[in-house]
């Protein structure tokens, strides 16, 4: 909009709540150390203005933000978010620290305009954003090209196919190449060796909107598995930027953790199917009661949901909300994140690619009723039920096998026990959202056709079950 020497990005769903937040900012552009190498951008949280009680879709990441990208903080900053975020100006155009040739202004037009596209008003401006260098607050600065009067350079600059044969999306602006452009964008910035900053200041700076319902929290976090997942597979991988580029060693095992976060589906579901297959074929997979060896998985579950639990407590959080979160992460786990991995593999053998797919903004009417049901979840046809439909009545069967002493397959072993039917029993409650969607009416009721795919893969699974244990 302009050529301002910093610029801010902020999501259509979010409002400024914050008169201050400008002044924040500034007072880290621009602070005692005097160093631009510190400060590419500054991201603020987001904050929700109608965040339900208790997080039921778990999306709101209170405790992500307040524990993990507070902890980012302090290696080479936090990631690009998407919104809520001041940036240099000179960074999105692709400039790095030590860039000594651009920042002395010993480009030619040329070289200029195979960045920047064949606009000389663009070029012009960027070549004077650029030349500005890395210089402290106090430095004489050139004042930016003036662009206000250029209205057919910038309906040339507007054109769709502008940047073709540019780098535009490589090096400069958003970096394309994933649905997950901000975080994308925000690795590239930290390969090239900047460092960002955080701010959360008291009001928040932002608020913003959470989608508050369950297909649209779905889709919302099967686009970021995706678009995560198809980072760490691409050239700016955080092990390729660590290697070849300026990323630090531990900001790209923060990365990492973030970007892997589709491939947990993977294991989440084998633990998920494994107590009832243990069921269904008469066998275990954990200590007999009684056994010592049984105390050490006991322990790990004990401590690990003791210290989660901590965390919510210690950021003002309630109980419910630990829940809450811990059962959607199971649900987001073999259902969005599932279906995200499929995709990208599928892309990565060259039989389909990425859709980004846009989160529908949630709007309150006012409605008796959707105040009454608000927190409940809803269901469509989108396939992404099936796989946690699946998990359910994969469970819910093995649970009535065991209850009416059936026995699915005749097997001499040594028999399931406690424990894989405690850990059954577990899945359901993760997926009670889904139990009471079997019995639900309208959108809170789970679609036949969805049951129907989904009871045909559990008798797919019985016969597995069946055939693994003759073998």
């Amino acid at each position: 909009m302009t050529n301002a020497p910093l610029m801010l990005n902020v999501d259509c769903d979010m409002y400024v709540n914050n008169p201050q937040m400008v002044l924040h900012a500034m007072c880290l552009f621009l602070g005692a150390n005097n160093n631009e190498r510190d400060t590419a951008f500054v991201q603020f949280p987001q904050i929700y203005y109608d965040g339900l009680k208790d997080d039921p879709f778990g999306n709101q990441f209170v405790v992500l933000q307040e524990c993990v990208i507070s902890g980012i903080v302090g290696i080479q900053g936090p990631n690009y978010s998407g919104t809520g975020c001041f940036h240099r100006r000179k960074v999105i155009y692709g400039l790095s620290p030590d860039d000594k040739d651009i920042i002395n202004g010993k480009l030619s037009n040329e070289a200029l305009q195979e960045i920047f596209g064949r606009s000389m008003e663009l070029t012009k401006s960027a070549a004077q954003i650029l030349s500005s260098g890395l210089k402290t607050a106090s430095s004489q600065q050139p004042q930016p090209h003036d662009l206000s009067n250029s209205i057919d350079a910038a309906y040339q600059v507007a054109g769709c196919s502008y940047e073709y044969g540019t780098r535009w999306g490589r090096e400069v602006g958003l970096i394309y190449g994933s649905t997950s452009e901000d975080m994308l964008t925000g690795l590239t910035i930290h390969g090239r060796g900047w460092r960002s900053a955080y701010c959360s200041p008291d009001p928040p700076a932002f608020l913003g909107c959470a989608p508050s319902s369950g297909p649209v929290s779905l889709i919302q976090k099967k686009r970021w598995a995706t678009g995560l997942l198809e980072i760490f597979f691409s050239p700016k991988s955080p092990l390729i930027l660590t290697l070849k580029g300026s990323l630090q060693f531990r900001q790209s095992l923060a990365y990492m953790w973030i970007l892997l976060w589709g491939l947990r589906s993977l294991p989440e579901l084998c633990y998920a199917i494994l107590p009832a297959y243990c069921i269904n074929t008469n066998s275990r997979f954990l200590p007999k009661v009684g056994d010592p060896a049984l105390q050490i998985p006991v322990d790990l579950f004990i401590i690990y949901n003791l210290y989660t639990l901590w965390e919510y407590l210690r950021t003002g959080l309630s109980t419910r909300a630990w829940w809450n979160n811990q059962r959607m992460l199971r649900v987001t786990a073999m259902s969005a994140w599932l279906l995200g991995t499929f995709s990208v593999i599928l892309k990565l053998l060259g039989l389909s690619d990425t859709v980004f797919e846009v989160t529908q903004k949630d709007q309150s009417t006012g409605n008796d009723d959707n105040e009454a049901n608000a927190g409940r979840f809803t269901f469509d046809e989108s396939p992404i039920f099936i796989p946690g439909t699946t998990v359910l009545l994969v469970n819910l069967t093995a649970l009535a096998v065991r209850l009416l002493g059936f026995r699915l397959v005749a097997s001499s072993g040594d028999g399931s026990g406690v424990g894989e039917v405690m850990c059954s029993v577990y899945v359901v409650l993760c997926f009670w959202s889904y139990l009471k969607g079997l019995f639900g009416k309208g959108k809170y009721r789970i679609p036949l056709s969805t049951i129907f795919k989904s009871g045909a893969l559990v008798l797919l699974f019985v016969h597995l079950c069946k055939w693994t244990s003759m073998g």
